[in-house]
């Protein structure tokens, strides 16, 4: 989403002409990302405000892919969850109980209120023997007085303190494309992924057997596309390059 059709909340150009492309062409399509804060109804209404309209069944998150994961882990399990309600939103819909009480897991997501009390607790609660799961594990998110730090940071924190890892359930693992083609009923091998970030998007679309499109309108510039040992099948300026291929049926 970020860096790919919109940028600081206005649509990239071409943006809106690729989304009514695949919708004119019936060509189904999810628009991922793995900020965990907003429901897709808020990110629908996100997306409206800058000119993109996108219905809310169109939008997977990281918070989505996460509770479809531990859904089908443990069905009906509980979770002590350190987020927002993208995330809280998207587990108590698969069933799942929040507690702070001998959970099955402690999720962490993203949140702009991290709380001391907060990660304490998860941090007792994982020694105790609770799994851990986190929604990304990008280190810092983008802010327009500079960068956050973000659920990758806070896991770290929070990994020194257990000495264990979490499984982390967005981008870069591939799961959550799969998890995606399996929402829209789609087959890898005629699937295509749209990405900005070579670290993210690229290798997990690369890894989930997507034909993979970098676009120059977000993180990675075309100068660093060189220093990684993977290549996008194809780089393209922006998302308006893709319109006439959808159109054209390529």
């Amino acid at each position: 989403m970020d860096g790919v059709l919109v940028h600081e909340g206005s649509a990239i150009p071409g943006a809106a002409d690729f989304i009514t492309a695949l919708r004119d062409h019936a060509r189904p399509f999810l628009i991922l990302t793995n900020n965990s804060i907003f429901t897709p109804r808020d990110l629908r209404a996100r997306l409206a405000a800058s000119g993109l309209e996108v219905p809310e069944e169109a939008i997977w998150t990281s918070a989505l892919a996460t509770a479809q994961f531990l859904s089908d882990q443990v069905p009906g399990g509980s979770a002590y969850v350190i987020g927002e309600a993208g995330l809280t939103t998207a587990l108590y819909e698969t069933g799942y109980t929040l507690t702070d009480s001998d959970p099955d897991y402690v999720v962490l997501g993203e949140t702009r209120t991290y709380s001391f009390e907060a990660i304490t607790k998860a941090i007792r609660l994982i020694q105790g023997g609770a799994r851990f799961i986190a929604t990304n594990p990008d280190a810092t998110g983008p802010s327009k007085e500079g960068d956050l730090p973000a659920t990758g940071a806070v896991a770290a924190l929070i990994t020194r303190a257990t000495g264990r890892e979490p499984y982390f359930v967005g981008k870069p693992n591939p799961m959550m494309f799969r998890s995606a083609l399996n929402r829209i009923d789609a087959h890898s091998e005629h699937t295509a992924m749209v990405g900005d970030r070579m670290d993210t998007d690229i290798v997990a679309g690369i890894e989930a057997g997507l034909e993979t499109y970098l676009v120059l309108t977000g993180s990675t510039r075309a100068s660093q596309v060189e220093h990684f040992p993977f290549r996008p099948a194809h780089v393209v300026d922006s998302i308006a390059d893709l319109v006439d291929r959808v159109r054209d049926g390529g």
